[in-house]
């Protein structure tokens, strides 16, 4: 795999930030989680005069071969027609970005369908689909390795626009299979807690979900008795999800803000982590969702989402709709005026 140099956010300006947001004219700490924001960002970007410039959201489609064992109960052609309808702007995502002005960038990393010809889709297909983690490897390690590359490629064209803000969304059926698997498998957590309804699977359909994903982490620790740090990720993953992780590490190295959405790409942010505990530090999760087990899979990484609104949409949505607070958080720090200036006794 690929290495990064993701270094821990240097903190020698911290009591100058601190001193910054309390001399502004305002009781001291009474913007709460925004002054957390305002502070993270300043030490991310290693400035007082934080800016989300340019701000970027990567939409990723990826077909998953566990999908063919009825874990989902919506049909994997819904990957390729949701991709198109994105590029006709009439989805959930291209709502959201023309509403805060992030630039959208909609890329086929392994759709089961030729999108080649489709404008505004970045072809960078792995392959049409992952295979079926049930009985092989999603994906072998040459496939894992190109989709990481994916996913750093990406995020040096959004660097190349001066983008300072990334946020990361997917569309694939049947990705909370392996997000599920990876919750289970990284914290710990019995398989059964980590599995929930996905797009809308009823008691039955959850437990033959179960059954279905119980059988293959049977199969993948028969098959790795001493697994590697990857090796759970391109046995299980999906080339949208694995793409994703490598957005999350070059951006993070890149000392971008990286928003975390959803169910999937929480389940990334808790990989890329323990790939590179320090990675973390540049994240900002945005979203806890209803699907079974996201809070508990947040509470892996003691992560404090800013909104709980019932999305289970995917797409990054929920990253964001979360926007405009991390925005308040950057304007407050920038914009409001000191007790000095406004000529305002400070009085604590």
């Amino acid at each position: 795999m690929k290495t990064f140099d993701i270094q821990p956010t240097d903190k020698s300006i911290a009591g100058k930030i601190q001193q910054k947001i309390d001399n502004l004219n305002k009781p001291k700490g009474s913007l709460g989680r925004l002054e957390e924001l305002a502070t993270q960002i300043c030490l991310i970007q290693h400035t007082l005069k934080p800016s989300l410039a340019h701000p970027c959201h990567l939409l990723l489609g990826g077909d998953h071969g566990i999908e063919r064992e009825g874990v989902s109960v919506s049909p994997r052609e819904v990957t390729w027609q949701q991709m198109i309808n994105f590029t006709r702007g009439g989805g959930g995502v291209n709502m959201f970005c023309r509403q805060h002005g992030f630039h959208l960038r909609i890329v086929d990393v392994g759709v089961d369908y030729d999108l080649s010809h489709v404008e505004g889709i970045i072809d960078r297909k792995i392959a049409r689909g992952t295979k079926n983690f049930l009985y092989e490897s999603a994906m072998s390690k040459e496939e894992f390795d190109k989709a990481i590359q994916v996913g750093v490629d990406l995020v040096d064209d959004c660097v190349a626009e001066d983008c300072r803000v990334l946020s990361i969304g997917e569309m694939g059926i049947g990705n909370t299979s392996p997000s599920s698997i990876w919750m289970h498998l990284f914290g710990q957590i019995p398989l059964q807690e980590c599995i929930g309804a996905g797009a809308g699977l009823n008691n039955d359909g959850i437990r033959h979900k179960y059954d279905i994903l119980s059988q293959a982490v049977s199969h993948y620790h028969q098959l790795f008795p001493q697994p590697s740090a990857v090796s759970p990720l391109f046995y299980f993953g999906g080339f949208e999800m694995i793409a994703a992780i490598g957005a999350m590490l070059r951006a993070a190295e890149q000392h971008l803000v990286v928003l975390i959405d959803g169910f999937i790409m929480t389940a990334c942010a808790i990989t890329a982590i323990r790939l590179y505990p320090a990675a973390q530090e540049y994240m900002i999760f945005t979203h806890c969702g209803d699907e079974s087990g996201h809070k508990r899979m947040l509470d892996i990484v003691d992560a404090k989402p800013l909104l709980h609104l019932g999305l289970r949409l995917g797409e990054g949505t929920g990253a964001l709709c979360a926007f405009p607070i991390i925005d308040s958080a950057v304007r407050m720090v920038n914009e409001m005026n000191n007790f000095d200036n406004a000529k305002i006794t400070k009085y604590f």
